[in-house]
C-alpha cells in the first residue's frame, strides 16, 4: 500500500536548509562574530517582551487557580467514562456492570456486540437492571478500579 522511501530520494527541503545554515556557521568564523552582535542587540527588545510576558502568565495562573478552586475534576485530567447495565449486585458496595459495545465485524463487516464487565465501588446503591454511569479511578481492590457517579436509569420492577 505504501511505498518507502528510498535512501537517494530528497527529503524535506527545511530540513536540508538548516544542514546548510549549521555548515555554513562553521565554516565563516566572520558569521559567528556578526551572529553574537545580533543577539547583544536582540536582548534588551527580548528582556522587555519576557517581562510583559511573565506578567502575563502570572495573571494567567492566577486565573487558573481560580478555575482550579471552583472545579477540582478538571485538575485530575479527563477519566473514562461508561454506561452500562448493572448484572450483579450481591456484593457490598460493589457492582459487576455490563457495558455493550458495537464493533465492525473484519471480514463481514457487520455489527457485532461486544460485552464487557466491570466491577465498580458503589455507594449509591444500585441494583440488577439499573443503567448506571462509571469513571475510572485508582485501584480500590484487586479487581475494582471503577466508580458509580450516578444512576442514569432504574430498573423497572
Amino acid at each position: 500500500m505504501f511505498r518507502r522511501k528510498k535512501k537517494d530520494e530528497p527529503t524535506d527541503a527545511p530540513q536540508a536548509a538548516e544542514a546548510t545554515e549549521e555548515g555554513a556557521s562553521v565554516d565563516a568564523p566572520g558569521a559567528e562574530a556578526s551572529a553574537a552582535a545580533e543577539t547583544d542587540a536582540a536582548a534588551p527588545a527580548e528582556t522587555a517582551a519576557s517581562a510583559a510576558s511573565e506578567s502575563a502568565v502570572t495573571e494567567s495562573a492566577s486565573a487558573r487557580a481560580e478555575a482550579d478552586g471552583a472545579a477540582k475534576k478538571s485538575a485530575r485530567g479527563n477519566r473514562v467514562q461508561k454506561v452500562g447495565t448493572v448484572s450483579s449486585d450481591k456484593m457490598q458496595k460493589t457492582v459487576v456492570v455490563r457495558v455493550d459495545r458495537q464493533v465492525l465485524h473484519p471480514k463481514y463487516r457487520r455489527y457485532v456486540r461486544r460485552t464487557s464487565k466491570f466491577m465498580a465501588h458503589d455507594d449509591l446503591g444500585a441494583t440488577v437492571g439499573d443503567r448506571v454511569r462509571i469513571v475510572e479511578t485508582r485501584p480500590v481492590s484487586a479487581k475494582k478500579r471503577w466508580r458509580v457517579i450516578e444512576i442514569v436509569q432504574k430498573a423497572a420492577k
